[in-house]
């Protein structure tokens, strides 16, 4: 997931951030000071003020050239017709070849960003990834990225990365503007960590992980109950110094995304944000407007992660919420999958693809992130208010607008090629002195791909011309 970060220039020449993981944002930005520019990042004795308005200024999605479809994998695999695009909520399902990996990746979207926004190689000066993808147990996605700035001649770009499972494209965002910004941050957002093994890679010698699907599910609820509730619990003390009383709730959200492991989990959980706003509320509120929910009045959370009652109830009533605030924001995981570290921001660029900028327009995002393990964060993006023609929105929305024609630009390649593939990728996976066989041209145009790994493990990449 890459980000761009804020144009700062004032007193001191201060570089411009950019945040990578394996897609891009900007203009728009964590909300608690509701903010969305930049200005200086001048240390606090050179200016009156810390700097304002720091945020996303720019976004860049990559996914691979090819898919494989559900239907055909639900025959291949002889499981239940709709195990997948019912089960799931997912008809396609795009996939890595051996040519690519973590640094390919990364390389094609820092280049095509920067390409892309026409910014000066040696006006970066913060570079950090977000991945919970090992290459080298010692050697960093962001030294390979370097390679991207040699010509400039620039090598003074701070930040490395930041890896916790699909976690760490939201601490890395949290890193960057805080650098921009170079201010203690306020604490508006909620964040909830504990030690828990539900999805985890200890064997490093392969791709897969270790999987405990009903504790993931789990841990996932877990954290989003928390994280909601310290994230209300602090925009309610905001909001009673300045004199307003009342309960924050999932109304206040005009749009809420959420970290996507399979879409179906995805409008489970915005149920249980309603649920949770249910249990917060008084009796009268209970009983006025959440009409035939009252028989769930006295559960607990922790009591309710497979109350399947409760979850069905809940998911009925919140279905219209859903598909206003939510359901355009899983188009990208739809027709894509699990994107991991950058599922949330892919979520995003699915909002902004499907929505005016006249629509987003001042609103309020809702956002939580989840990386397994566990670490996750509820806070909340703030869209500009301005979404006139030429605006920083609506260049941002207009540079995620071409997503549903570059999706259907993939070439559908049966199961059996699928699983051809994955087995390259397990044969190949820790091997030296090879370069990946198949044909670059099946590539999109201007995409970085794995040309050789030699005797020494060093990697050599190269750029698919246009």
């Amino acid at each position: 997931m890459q980000r761009l970060l804020a144009p700062v220039k004032r007193v001191l020449q201060v570089k411009r951030v950019l945040q990578e993981a394996s897609l891009t944002p900007v203009g728009l930005l964590p909300s608690a000071h509701q903010r969305f520019s930049t200005v200086s990042a001048v240390p606090l004795t050179k200016t009156d003020t810390w700097p304002k308005d720091v945020g996303i200024l720019a976004l860049e999605v990559y996914f691979p050239a090819q898919y494989v479809d559900q239907t055909d994998l639900e025959k291949y695999d002889k499981v239940k017709a709709g195990k997948y695009t019912v089960g799931l909520g997912q008809t396609q399902m795009g996939f890595c070849s051996v040519q690519e990996d973590i640094n390919s990746l990364c390389l094609t979207v820092v280049q095509r960003l920067m390409e892309r926004t026409q910014i000066p190689w040696d006006s970066v000066g913060h570079l950090e990834v977000g991945t919970e993808t090992i290459i080298d147990k010692s050697k960093s996605v962001k030294t390979v990225l370097m390679e991207l700035f040699q010509d400039s001649g620039n090598t003074d770009i701070e930040g490395i990365g930041t890896t916790n499972a699909c976690y760490g494209g939201t601490a890395s965002l949290f890193n960057a503007a805080n650098w921009m910004e170079s201010s203690s941050w306020d604490g508006l957002r909620g964040t909830h960590m504990e030690n828990v093994y539900d999805f985890y890679k200890p064997e490093l010698a392969s791709e897969y992980p270790v999987v405990d699907g009903k504790l993931s599910v789990q841990c996932y609820f877990r954290a989003l109950d928390r994280c909601y509730a310290f994230y209300r619990q602090k925009i309610q003390n905001q909001w009673k110094q300045a004199g307003i009383n009342q309960p924050f709730t999932l109304e206040d959200f005009q749009f809420m995304i959420f970290h996507t492991p399979f879409c179906k989990l995805v409008q489970k959980s915005l149920a249980r944000l309603m649920f949770n706003d249910f249990l917060s509320a008084n009796s009268d509120t209970q009983t006025s407007h959440y009409k035939e929910l009252e028989a769930f009045r006295g559960l607990k959370l922790e009591d309710t992660y497979s109350n399947k009652d409760m979850e069905a109830a809940f998911e009925k009533a919140s279905l219209d919420m859903f598909n206003k605030k939510t359901k355009a924001s899983l188009y990208l995981s739809t027709h894509n999958g699990n994107m991991y570290t950058s599922s949330l921001y892919g979520c995003l660029a699915s909002l902004l693809a499907h929505h005016s900028a006249q629509d987003l327009a001042g609103s309020r995002i809702g956002a939580f992130s989840y990386g397994s393990g566990m670490a996750a964060s509820l806070f909340s993006l703030r869209a500009s208010k301005d979404a006139s023609p030429g605006s920083l929105l609506e260049k941002l929305v207009s540079s995620v607008a071409d997503l549903p024609n570059r999706l259907a630009s993939r070439k559908r390649m049966s199961a059996e090629e699928f699983t051809e593939v994955m087995d390259q990728r397990e044969q190949f996976y820790c091997k030296v002195n090879f370069s990946p066989s198949g044909d670059t041209n099946s590539l999109f145009p201007g995409t970085w791909y794995l040309e050789r790994v030699d005797e020494m493990y060093r990697r050599k990449y190269t750029r698919r011309p246009f």
